[in-house]
């Protein structure tokens, strides 16, 4: 092919092979995390296998499988099966991992064995971002997030959605009921086998309908408004599509404005973001150590209370409020539409 970029042969074997460091450039993040996880002191942050067993089969040191997973966060690779070909593939982690490549068993065991050393780990490349300054600015964006849990909605229960349940049981009953009464009048038109497959279908709506009182029971006597049978701490939480909802987690994240690296974050299952404002604003505070951070939030953050909190602090706030009202809500005018109904009002009569 004339005229093109043309490939090497595919098959030609070269005298003297290229270095593997070659294809890394000297601004490649790869680079930080080998250097940042090499200056760890693994065993006093709670990782196990630092020193080898004198006996059984040689396993991968800590460091290796830290490399892999922190280079899986940077780059959104979260699943341990995509982590185990990107291995096997990737150039970027075959330097970094010298080549190595575990299977994907290997790497879920040591993210599930190792969640608070990894955690520690988070700690010490905050530790490490303070005391190259990169914090000083000091000012903080806090937002949340909606994590889905393995919990199906359809295992997510509150009192409308048993009252709901309830309901469409009773529906069916009566139905399959019904159906039973005709069978007996004239057995002609229900077949015995259709007649004993609906007396199934009724023991088992019934046993239904004794869970959901057990759930009932157990949402009136717990100060929870939800009951999640899979993941008892999901709830269902409303999220930014119109109409949708998720069940799952409401993770709260602290960024710093300049170079967007996480400060602090939280789990929570509070189904919206207000009343998390001061507590992630003091957890900001303490891992960016800035004296007087500025925080920014959007206005599902806005409460008085936790404003209030943020500047007995020190923490600066800077939260809109929200132009929405409970009279809005119920169909009435609001306080916006008062004051311009005033205002208009009062330009007639000067102009009268």
């Amino acid at each position: 092919m004339k005229r093109f970029i043309e490939g090497e042969e595919r098959g030609q074997i070269t005298l003297l092979p290229e270095c593997l460091d070659d294809f890394i450039a000297e601004d490649n993040p790869v680079r930080v995390v080998d250097v940042f996880v090499d200056e760890l002191k693994l065993y006093k942050l709670g990782f196990d296998g630092v020193k080898p067993a004198a006996t059984g089969r040689p396993s991968y040191h800590p460091a290796v499988l830290l490399k892999l997973y922190i280079y899986g966060y940077l780059n959104q690779v979260q699943s341990s099966r995509r982590l185990e070909r990107e291995a096997q593939r990737n150039v970027e982690l075959m330097w970094l991992t010298g080549r190595l490549t575990p299977d994907f068993k290997t790497i879920a065991d040591f993210r599930k064995e190792h969640g608070d050393a990894i955690r520690r780990v988070c700690r010490e490349f905050v530790l490490l971002c303070r005391r190259l300054k990169l914090f000083a600015v000091g000012i903080v964006a806090i937002d949340g997030s909606k994590f889905k849990a393995v919990n199906n909605r359809d295992k997510n229960f509150t009192s409308h959605k048993v009252q709901v349940r309830m309901q469409q049981l009773e529906h069916s009953i009566n139905r399959y009921l019904t159906e039973l009464d005709r069978a007996d009048r004239d057995p002609a038109i229900v077949l015995p086998e259709r007649a004993a497959r609906l007396k199934e279908k009724i023991a088992k709506i019934k046993q239904q309908m004794r869970d959901l009182g057990e759930i009932e029971e157990q949402l009136q006597a717990s100060q929870e408004r939800q009951v999640s049978l899979t993941d008892p701490d999901a709830r269902s939480m409303a999220t930014s599509r119109l109409g949708s909802a998720v069940v799952g987690y409401n993770v709260q994240t602290a960024v710093d404005a300049r170079h967007h690296l996480i400060v602090a974050h939280e789990v929570t299952n509070a189904v919206t973001d207000r009343g998390q404002l001061a507590a992630m604003a003091k957890a900001a505070k303490e891992a960016a150590g800035h004296p007087t951070p500025i925080v920014l939030a959007d206005r599902g953050y806005f409460e008085g209370y936790q404003i209030l909190e943020c500047e007995r602090a020190g923490i600066a706030a800077m939260v809109p409020k929200p132009l929405t009202s409970g009279g809005k809500f119920e169909g009435r005018f609001d306080k916006r539409n008062k004051r311009s109904r005033a205002c208009a009002a009062g330009r007639a009569i000067a102009d009268n």
